[in-house]
């Protein structure tokens, strides 16, 4: 973006951020802001642009571009921007009409537009247009007069759970499907047992879930949406009574495959995709049984810290291979 005032707002791959612009009578040769030298304020952009997640930040980005577009065109300041342009903005949005006359577009993403073009306007060192009263009331006056109710989803039961992993278990000895059969079912389950988000499960590693003789499954959380510093958590995912629907069942068969491919190719995991136990009895419960002390015998347990490293959740191809990369919490592959 261009100059504007004492300061430029930089746009890259990366975010959106502010750097400050000195009048010439205070530059000195090697300065490139009050006084600073170049690495010190690198240092400062790097950890403003780590406050903000990547997803917020494509959010911005997406939302200030279309704000820029608009403003341009009917010829109004961009950057800072008048309360009355932003509340014209928002309303003259919140009027466009689908086909069948609902609303192009809801109340939060409007508030969302709001949010975005507060943030590069207070990033640019300008006051907050959206936090105005004209802004706060005519947001409030679209809300008021539509009086659409949320949409509320209904929530998956255990029921539709188990007809989920019915549905799954003809794949689970067969290669290449078995695979991702595998890796589903014990996403599946885990995302359940814990009520995690998409993003706490794409993000866990293996050595992120051990085994708990009394508890079933310790899973650490990092970091999540509502853990931005990573302060970090652990959750506790019980045993199943039924095997079909035991988390722990369910993570050490995955654990079991992925760690047998990734020491012996697609062979050794053909092997364990065809290992099964008796019907009606816990994999849980029959692996720590082969064990000398109770505990989960070394072959489906945590090895080197690289291993431990590795995504418990990657992508599969169809040809029945997991990649090196995490499946995204946006596509579920």
């Amino acid at each position: 973006m261009e100059a504007v005032g004492e300061q430029r707002v930089l746009g890259d791959a990366s975010g959106l951020h502010v750097v400050p612009t000195l009048e010439p009578d205070l530059q000195t040769p090697g300065d490139s802001g009050h006084g600073l030298p170049i690495e010190a304020l690198d240092r400062v952009w790097a950890a403003v642009d780590a406050s903000t997640s990547v997803a917020t930040k494509a959010a911005y980005r997406s939302d200030w571009a279309r704000f820029e577009s608009w403003t341009t065109g009917a010829g109004h300041v961009v950057l800072p921007a008048s309360a009355l342009v932003v509340a014209a903005y928002l309303t003259e949005a919140a009027g466009e009409r689908k086909v069948d006359g609902h609303p192009r577009f809801s109340s939060a993403s409007l508030l969302r537009w709001c949010s975005s073009i507060n943030q590069i306007h207070t990033a640019a060192g300008f006051a907050a247009p959206g936090r105005s009263e004209v802004v706060r009331r005519a947001l409030a006056g679209v809300r008021r007069t539509r009086k659409i109710p949320p949409k509320r989803r209904s929530p998956l039961l255990l029921a539709d759970v188990r007809l989920l992993l019915e549905a799954m278990q003809p794949s689970m000895g067969v290669w290449p499907a078995g695979m991702a059969a595998h890796r589903d079912s014990a996403l599946l389950l885990m995302g359940f047992a814990g009520a995690h988000r998409r993003s706490e499960l794409t993000s866990l590693r293996v050595g992120d879930v051990t085994v708990h003789p009394l508890d079933g499954l310790h899973v650490r959380i990092r970091s999540s949406k509502t853990d931005q510093e990573g302060a970090g958590t652990v959750r506790a995912l019980p045993y199943g009574r039924d095997p079909l629907t035991c988390p722990p069942c369910a993570f050490l068969r995955w654990r079991t495959v992925l760690q047998a491919y990734d020491g012996g190719g697609r062979a050794a995991a053909m092997i364990q995709l065809r290992l099964r136990v008796a019907a009606g009895e816990h994999w849980c419960r029959t692996a720590a049984d082969t064990s000398k002390d109770g505990a989960v015998p070394a072959a489906t347990g945590v090895g080197d810290e690289s291993v431990g490293e590795r995504w418990l959740f990657p992508t599969v191809h169809k040809t029945g291979q997991p990649s090196g990369k995490a499946m995204t919490g946006m596509r579920w592959r």
